[in-house]
């Protein structure tokens, strides 16, 4: 159902905003975590379960909210959603017992599976076929910006206390819930949701993974979870990693993570349509990941905070563009079953997102160096199997 402009746009950047607040909320309290480690005395495992707790509850609550998504609306999912991220972030802030933090952490995976597909399929709603792909990069933006600003502003709100910037997510996320309340509208009838719940009656999770496993998308879904499960490894030890080795402050980890986020987004908007027309998506990953695994194992070797910068800068990018170049081949391969396509893709990443986090925390504990050499490792073998992409294979296998 198409609104109008005006009423479309005002819409458009109170979903816009949602989904900023929640990446905010994540990205603030990214160069706290060490101090917060400290302070409560919490292993390197806890720390990597933590991050893995949200991913889990997320894979878990994902097919549910789909369901309630279609049958009672986005608007409900979408405000629901976003006071659960809320009630998440300030129980994390008053957590003094580890069992507290996985609360949150779990609240704040339901709150995640509520609010994304909810935005996304509202944008859909509101948007003609052709205003879609404009309107979906705008999504996508706010969640770069919410992650490049985050850590940013997490670091400085940080200096009035370890637990602040998980108050003012909070805040900010409620504040947001509420205005989403009184400013937006269910965009489809009842008769219509009663529809679309009609039409995904005959399809459940079991039945999508079981199609997921055809040769046609098993290699791709495969290299889905091997990067998803060594980027999260990597990303979850980078700021205990700094912290440990090199004594980063809050603020100097916060630096090092806005710099090199928006070097990523810059290079994203203005040279992934080039390179991807050059290269194409499977050379293009193919050379991320040789520079991923390059610089992952140069992590071990640096020690000065410029060094840090640079490579930090450069593996981020690499990670910046393998998941739109990732996503891009998909979509490609899925032509008509973009949906399945891009449930399974969320999926299978839950998952990679669950095992990466939880062994690189007891690597972490082991050996401070390990997480970056298993990532590098898991790498590579997502480098061997992208040796078994036959692109062309695929696309005529849809075809027939």
């Amino acid at each position: 159902m198409k609104k109008p402009i005006k009423e479309q746009k005002t819409v458009l950047l109170i979903l816009l905003s949602n989904i900023f607040i929640v990446f905010l909320g994540v990205g603030l309290i990214v160069p706290v975590m060490p101090s917060f480690m400290n302070m409560m005395h919490l292993s390197g495992q806890s720390m990597g379960y933590l991050m893995a707790a949200f991913a889990f509850a997320q894979f878990l609550m994902s097919p549910l909210a789909g369901r309630w998504i279609d049958t009672y609306g986005r608007k409900k999912m979408i405000i629901i959603g976003l006071f659960i991220f809320s009630v998440s972030e300030v129980i994390f802030g008053l957590g003094t017992h580890v069992s507290v933090l996985y609360l949150s952490r779990i609240l704040g995976g339901i709150s995640g599976a509520f609010i994304m597909p909810a935005v996304t399929a509202y944008v859909a709603d509101i948007t003609s076929v052709e205003e879609r792909p404009k309107a979906m990069g705008y999504i996508s933006a706010a969640i770069s910006i919410g992650f490049i600003i985050g850590p940013g502003i997490g670091g400085f709100i940080a200096e009035l206390g370890v637990r602040a910037p998980f108050y003012f997510a909070g805040g900010f996320a409620l504040i947001t819930c509420i205005s989403s309340l009184f400013i937006l509208k269910e965009p489809l009838s009842k008769q219509q949701l009663l529809e679309i719940s009609k039409l995904k009656k005959d399809t459940n999770f079991i039945s999508d993974l079981k199609r997921s496993l055809h040769p046609l998308y098993i290699i791709a879904f495969i290299i889905v979870f091997v990067l998803a499960f060594g980027l999260s490894a990597y990303e979850t030890v980078f700021s205990l990693f700094s912290d440990h080795k090199f004594g980063f402050t809050p603020r100097d980890i916060a630096t090092i993570i806005t710099i090199s986020s928006i070097f990523g987004v810059v290079v994203q908007v203005f040279l992934f349509g080039k390179m991807v027309g050059k290269l194409g998506e499977k050379k293009l990953i193919q050379i991320c990941l040789i520079t991923g695994i390059v610089l992952a194992v140069a992590s071990t070797m640096i020690s000065s905070y410029l060094a840090v910068l640079l490579v930090t800068s450069f593996i981020f990018l690499a990670f910046d563009l393998l998941r739109p170049a990732l996503t891009t081949f998909l979509s490609k391969t899925a032509e008509k079953e973009q949906g399945f396509v891009a449930g399974m893709n969320s999926t299978y990443t839950s998952l990679g997102n669950i095992a990466g986090p939880a062994l690189a925390g007891i690597l972490f504990d082991v050996n401070i160096n390990y997480p970056y050499l298993f990532a590098a490792v898991i790498m590579f073998i997502g480098l061997v199997i992208t040796m078994m992409w036959k692109e062309k294979q695929a696309v005529s296998g849809l075809v027939k």
